[in-house]
């Protein structure tokens, strides 16, 4: 009796030097940590001192494999319930994968959208831990990725980061390198000062007759009033997209702020019927330029293919500039402080110049014009984004609306 009782707190004290090796059911069982779960397997071994340092150098192996990134859950544990819940993603740090996604995702994107997104998914992954492995990520690691850029940036940039970061994690998940719904979590901030700001049409006429300096500028505001193309567009427009007889402009490139040229923001060209206003915009912008000699462009597709457009700059710097040396073309970023110059002379509330599309739309909305064909003529896949961004004007009046459907009805 004495001897058995020593046997037994023998292998208690042997046990008990051994951390996470413990006794369930009379046999051992190992417990350690693997991506935040708590695993407990038994080995079908009994209590010995031989089983335990079996035990204690197995627990070991593992505990490496996992540091390192190697450990397969079903290799060393086959029969276990768990093996399938457990091993459905791979052990990779998240820094090693963001390397091997970046060359992938550049096959379908221009030089500067790589180089922009390279900086988001740069920030998001330092943010998350370089280091970390994939398969242990939970939400709770986005939400917490969301509080640490919102805290000192703007939310529009931080929409940029998330939906960045939200694709390189959609590609993880696909590949089985971390479990699903992490994308998911990387939710977007409302942009609730980001609502359209349309120009009322006194400030309009302001912009035009104490604003602007140069029939250009007064010429590439309407245009860009009547027509609602975005600033890249408006920037990278050339005489020969012009159609003057047939009242029409086709949109087919977009500058960037480097001044590289790229397709338009849907991937596909439109043709953008105009007004009388832009009509007459485009034949004061063309005659501008009369004469002055085409040039031979790059229009970038995708990362690899490209294509030559011959082409004469519509809206040009050099029209205005005193200097020999100068840009041909207008940048986004250069458009922008000349149209905060022309808002400070004309004495309006500052807008980005993107509001100028927004006019264009909002005063498509208030005049009923058919969603369809406002939609297709600003480059939207369809009419949902409208609704969604401009439901305000279409509410406005809503009873006139009600009378004239009624009325529509009683001619059928």
């Amino acid at each position: 009796m004495g001897r058995e009782r020593t046997s037994a707190s023998g292998l208690e004290s042997e046990l008990a030097k051994h951390k996470g090796i413990e006794i369930h059911g009379g046999n051992i069982r190992i417990v350690f940590m693997w991506r935040r779960i708590r695993c407990r397997e038994s080995l079908g071994l009994p209590l010995t001192k031989a089983n335990i340092k079996h035990a204690a150098l197995l627990r070991a192996a593992i505990i490496h494999e996992i540091k390192t990134g190697h450990f397969d859950y079903s290799r060393h544990f086959p029969n276990s319930k768990h093996a399938t819940n457990y091993s459905n993603v791979k052990d990779e740090k998240l820094g090693a994968l963001l390397e091997r996604y970046k060359p992938l995702k550049a096959v379908d994107i221009t030089p500067m959208t790589e180089e922009k997104y390279r900086y988001a998914l740069d920030i998001c992954t330092a943010l998350v831990g370089i280091d970390r492995l994939a398969g242990v990520l939970l939400p709770e690691d986005i939400q917490l990725l969301r509080t640490l850029l919102i805290a000192d940036r703007a939310p529009s940039t931080v929409n940029h980061y998330l939906a960045t970061f939200a694709g390189f994690l959609g590609w993880c998940e696909s590949n089985g390198y971390c479990r699903k719904g992490l994308s998911e979590a990387c939710n977007r901030f409302a942009m609730q000062g980001r609502e359209p700001d349309p120009l009322t049409r006194d400030e309009f006429q302001l912009l035009i007759t104490k604003g602007c300096l140069h029939p250009q500028d007064s010429a590439a505001i309407t245009l860009a009033v009547y027509t609602g193309l975005r600033p890249g567009e408006l920037c990278a427009l050339a005489v020969e997209d012009i159609n003057l007889e047939g009242g029409q402009i086709n949109i087919t490139r977009a500058i960037t702020a480097d001044g590289t040229f790229k397709v338009p923001k849907t991937g596909k060209p439109r043709t953008v019927l105009l007004m009388p206003p832009a009509v007459e915009a485009c034949r004061v912008l063309m005659s501008l330029v009369a004469g002055n000699p085409q040039q031979t462009i790059e229009v970038f597709q995708n990362r690899h293919e490209s294509r030559k457009d011959k082409v004469t700059p519509l809206l040009s710097p050099t029209t205005q500039a005193r200097k020999k040396i100068i840009n041909s073309w207008f940048v986004p970023t250069a458009w922008n402080t000349k149209w905060a110059a022309i808002q400070k002379r004309s004495g309006i509330r500052p807008r980005r110049p993107y509001q100028t599309r927004h006019t264009y739309a909002c005063w498509c909305l208030t005049a009923r014009g058919n969603l369809a064909f406002i939609a297709k003529q600003m480059g939207h896949k369809d009419f949902t984004m409208l609704v969604d961004i401009y439901a305000k004007w279409m509410d406005d009046e809503s009873p006139d609306e009600l009378r004239r459907v009624w009325e529509n009805i009683r001619k059928i």
